[in-house]
């Protein structure tokens, strides 16, 4: 199912968990919402879910409203599952009794439950699991039995809140291949909320970054990785410095820039107007030197990250060191000769 949400406002005393968010969440598709805890990425989870009534706006799925202006339809009749961050299931039942639930609820035959249920756990690799507990499964096995009852109850649309933040980093890395077979097999719409931009650029189709109850920014993740549309955004998304410029010129897309007695050319947004600006660097921008062209920098410290080093470096003229990527170990006092390949500045 699409979900669209239009100026959605939920509020909690003085304080707007969401703030006139508007989304449009085509059919099929992986989107995540990534933002720091507080920022009311859960909120929102739930007021599409509907475990969480509105204020003000509109929500509605696949073409019908299920929120608004004296609407408020019950989760139970919404067709979306929820895979919540503790999972959810039941202790006492199996995992084939779990899967099985929501369609017992909804008064469906037993025949038709159990080749439900055995078409869901073959969808999710848990078939030969069935008559376990959930105390007897590793947290990624807990995870696909929460993956399994939402297909199984028919949900058009999943939505996931944190469902990987319990689970160690080795299964993490191994549940993102694991969600990414379920979207594709599935073929329903996810919308996955996360306060880990990892996570984010690795799932999504789309990805909205969310920040004090209001939607920054959506966009998929390679243009949000290199064109943010603020500082904010930029410095969430990634590891980056921000560095103050001086745009000269710009033409196209293309823009002139000065700082600390460097000048280069970068990609900016058309039509950005010469004067004071900020520049936006990720490490992989600087790279050592290979001609007479470049600038000298001063190695100020690194730390080894396994096969690399992170090198901050600074520049005279310029406050904040610069972040880049070695892979041969430099010590602080050294000298570098840089270049800057690429860049992006920031709309203002």
């Amino acid at each position: 199912m699409s979900i669209h949400l239009a100026s959605v406002t939920r509020s909690f005393g003085a304080h707007k968990a969401l703030n006139k968010v508007s989304l449009s969440i085509e059919d099929g598709m992986f989107f995540v919402v990534v933002g720091p805890s507080g920022c009311g990425k859960s909120t929102l989870l739930r007021a599409i879910a509907g475990l969480e009534p509105i204020d003000r706006g509109d929500i509605s799925l696949d073409g019908q409203p299920v929120a608004g202006d004296g609407l408020h339809v019950p989760p139970e009749q919404r067709q979306v599952g929820v895979v919540f961050q503790s999972y959810a299931l039941w202790p006492h039942m199996n995992v084939g009794a779990n899967v099985a639930f929501p369609l017992e609820t909804a008064g469906a035959k037993r025949s038709a439950v159990s080749e439900r249920v055995a078409e869901c756990l073959e969808t999710v690799a848990l078939s030969e699991f069935r008559q376990r507990r959930p105390a007897e499964l590793s947290g990624g096995q807990r995870q696909r039995v929460a993956l399994a009852r939402c297909l199984a109850q028919g949900a058009g649309t999943v939505l996931m809140d944190e469902p990987l933040a319990n689970l160690d980093p080795h299964l993490r890395s191994a549940m993102e291949e694991e969600l990414a077979v379920f979207h594709a097999a599935s073929g329903a719409t996810t919308l996955f909320i996360t306060h880990d931009q990892r996570e984010a650029m690795a799932l999504a189709d789309k990805v909205a970054v969310m920040w004090d109850g209001e939607i920054l920014q959506v966009a998929d993740p390679d243009t949000l990785y290199r064109r943010p549309l603020s500082k904010r955004v930029a410095g969430f998304i990634g590891r980056s410095t921000l560095v103050p410029v001086t745009v000269l010129r710009e033409e196209a897309g293309a823009a002139e820039i000065s700082f600390a007695g460097v000048t280069l050319e970068v990609a900016c947004p058309e039509q950005t107007a010469p004067g004071p600006a900020t520049l936006l660097l990720r490490p992989e921008h600087l790279v050592l030197a290979t001609g007479p062209h470049g600038f000298a920098a001063t190695v100020q410290k690194t730390i080894y990250r396994g096969g690399y080093w992170e090198v901050f470096v600074t520049l005279e003229g310029l406050q904040d060191p610069l972040l880049m990527i070695l892979n041969r170990k430099a010590s602080p006092g050294d000298t570098l000769r840089l270049e800057i390949i690429r860049g992006w500045v920031l709309p203002e």
